[in-house]
């Protein structure tokens, strides 16, 4: 059997590992990587790989690589040794790389399966007994069924495990088609839908914020909050994805598979225990709950020249830019609005979660005071890699009178220690994945619930409303949450560790 390659990464014991089966010992893994030429495999799948493998966190794993390009093993490798060095977050030595190297195989898609089933069942050799195998599908959704006849055809359904990438399904019927399709090869316990905003460190600590926390806990609910915002502006275009992106928009794209992911975990109720299936399950009830979404309550935008990109329809009406209110239909939530926004091209990119409380009575303050001028009290969770929590509330200004103004307390991961030991978002779930531990993933059920809410949007959606590069989208997004205004662009800036 393949012996560990000597560590060179440190980290923390056991005991202090963020996983919640850190006990657990894993078999040796063949990670099988589809589309391992593509934009999102060298941005992230690649360079999380060899993070992984360099760690102590993953079990001995030998990746055979595949794509429609008809490669050899070297030359594969020279293009993952330029992902990584081009997009990996921790950088490889010499010896690193060439541990890592040893590793990696390829095969032309176009080879066939049984040229894929004898690359695994080298791989699987070269690791001992007990393998398991983890097919990532890093592909186009369109590919997806072709991939999957494949490993059939390959006999490469047992003792694995598939990833599959965003979106799945475009409505309700093609969901239900999809998973159909799936369940004819694969058991639900052996598939994981990904969404990589339920990865980040971030989108955890909401669970650990709500439900270890008696301050905060008490008051999650109709009676203290007021609303809630979901709000995921980006800077970035489109690169070269206009010709998918055409077909899919940003309400397909982000808001089914990522914004109502992240939502769920805001407004759930506690779970049984912190395992997959008393999770996955509040997380559905949440998706279940969920009003249909009606078209009065969405704003559409497309940015201004979007339809001079290269595969975009002259009089396209695709959405680049979606804003949207959200109701749940439970004893929670009922009557408190969850706005959601995102888009492209804005003008910033930041991904926040703002918890606005119900205001208290101001009728004991004097006139002039600024109680109330700042508006409600925010809990508000940053998202981005290097994670914070900022709670704001009025507070006296120093001086005579009795003259209030906004304080915050904030909290950045980035003062703990422990942050390097960190892993990043699909580090992370490919790891999840590997364990069978469906925390983070959402179930063939939640997906079709919110396809079948968002049917009135799809069948009859608004008409698109131009916006310049670099704004916040259209003007009609202050129309959707007034008398509530949005949080971004923020009036102060988060306070930088000294």
């Amino acid at each position: 059997m393949a012996t560990k390659k000597p560590q060179t990464i440190s980290y923390p014991a056991p005991e202090s590992r963020p996983h919640r089966t850190d006990t657990e010992t894993l078999e040796p893994h063949v990670i099988v990587l589809f589309g391992a030429t593509g934009d999102l495999a060298k941005r992230k799948l690649i360079p999380g790989l060899a993070h992984l493998d360099q760690s102590e966190l993953a079990p001995n794993i030998e990746i055979v690589a595949t794509s429609l390009e008809d490669l050899n093993d070297d030359e594969f490798r020279k293009i993952a040794k330029s992902a990584i060095d081009s997009f990996g977050s921790h950088q490889l030595t010499t010896d690193q790389w060439d541990n890592f190297a040893r590793i990696l195989h390829y095969v032309p898609q176009g080879a066939g399966p049984e040229a894929l089933a004898e690359a695994v069942a080298r791989a699987e050799a070269n690791l001992g007994t007990d393998v398991r195998r983890l097919h990532y599908l890093s592909v186009p959704p369109k590919a997806a069924r072709a991939v999957i006849d494949m490993l059939r055809e390959a006999d490469l359904v047992e003792r694995s495990r598939v990833v599959m990438e965003k979106p799945f399904g475009t409505d309700l019927e093609s969901a239900i088609a999809l998973n159909d399709f799936l369940h004819e090869t694969f058991e639900e316990s052996q598939i994981f839908r990904i969404d990589h905003f339920l990865g980040k460190e971030a989108a955890q600590n909401i669970l650990a914020f709500r439900f270890a926390n008696g301050l905060f806990e008490p008051i999650w609910n109709r009676n203290f909050i007021d609303h809630i915002q979901i709000d995921i502006p980006e800077t970035l275009g489109l690169d070269e994805r206009a010709n998918f992106y055409e077909s899919t928009g940003a309400y397909k794209d982000m808001v089914v598979t990522h914004l109502f992911q992240v939502m769920a975990f805001v407004v759930m109720e506690p779970p049984t225990a912190l395992e997959p299936r008393a999770i996955s399950e509040e997380k559905n009830k949440v998706f279940r709950s969920m009003l249909p979404i009606k078209t009065s309550d969405v704003v559409r935008g497309q940015f201004a020249g979007y339809r001079n990109e290269k595969g975009v329809a002259k009089d396209s009406d695709t959405e680049t830019f979606i804003a949207l209110k959200v109701g749940i239909d439970n004893w929670r939530w009922a009557g408190v609005p969850i706005y959601l926004r995102t888009g492209k091209k804005m003008a910033e990119g930041i991904r926040i979660i703002s918890i606005a409380f119900k205001e208290a009575p101001r009728t004991m303050f004097p006139p002039g005071s600024g109680v109330g001028a700042e508006g409600p009290d925010h809990l508000t969770f940053d998202l981005a890699d290097a994670s914070k929590v900022s709670l704001s509330f009025y507070g006296k200004r120093p001086g005579p009178g009795m003259k209030l103004y906004k304080l915050s307390m904030q909290f950045s991961s980035q003062e703990i220690d422990t942050v390097v030991d960190v892993l990043e978002a699909y580090e992370r779930l490919i790891l999840d994945a590997m364990r069978g531990d469906h925390t983070l993933f959402t179930t063939a059920e939640g997906i079709e619930s919110l396809w079948e809410r968002s049917a009135e949007l799809l069948d009859d959606p608004p008409p698109v409303k131009l916006y310049q590069p670099g704004t916040w989208g259209p003007n009609a997004i202050h129309q959707l949450i007034a008398p509530n205004a949005w949080r971004l662009p923020f009036e102060r800036g988060w306070r930088e560790r000294r």
